[in-house]
């Protein structure tokens, strides 16, 4: 582990509009850490999908289940962990047909894995009972591909 890593943890009642805790703390920390400003509000949007996504999935809207945020910040990038006390995604995740959404042939919902995978440069779904699942994301202050 990176000797000069540091973290900040949060724990928030699964209860929607409580996402938005993290969200500030993250733009907070992103912002110190130099980001800018089209970067933080990538960061700001996966993170509020992965708290409702654990919120919801989860931990059912249960609101004596927590949600925990870790944010552990290098030199270079932030890791953001969203655990919940679910099971994580079941098998594999089939990509949505954006297009069929779009025309409502399809429900709007059931994107919100995807659109954290092109806002992040990194994501990994874990899950590990009976403890929970979470959702780790790492953005990069200088990304391979810009």
């Amino acid at each position: 582990m990176d000797e000069h890593r540091s973290s900040i943890e949060l724990r928030l009642p699964s209860r929607l509009g409580f996402e938005k805790v993290a969200m500030n703390t993250a733009a907070s920390v992103a912002h110190l850490m130099g980001f800018a400003d089209d970067r933080i509000e990538d960061l700001k949007t996966a993170i509020s999908e992965a708290c409702i996504n654990a919120m919801e999935h989860g931990n059912k809207l249960d609101e004596t289940r927590l949600v925990g945020i870790i944010l552990s910040m290098n030199a270079d990038s932030l890791e953001v962990k969203v655990l919940d006390t679910g099971e994580g995604p079941k098998g594999h995740t089939v990509r949505p047909d954006i297009d069929r959404k779009m025309h409502e042939e399809e429900a709007a919902r059931g994107m919100g894995m995807f659109l954290i995978e092109s806002l992040v440069d990194e994501v990994e779904w874990v899950s590990s009972p009976p403890t929970g699942s979470y959702a780790r994301m790492v953005i990069r202050l200088h990304p391979a591909n810009s």
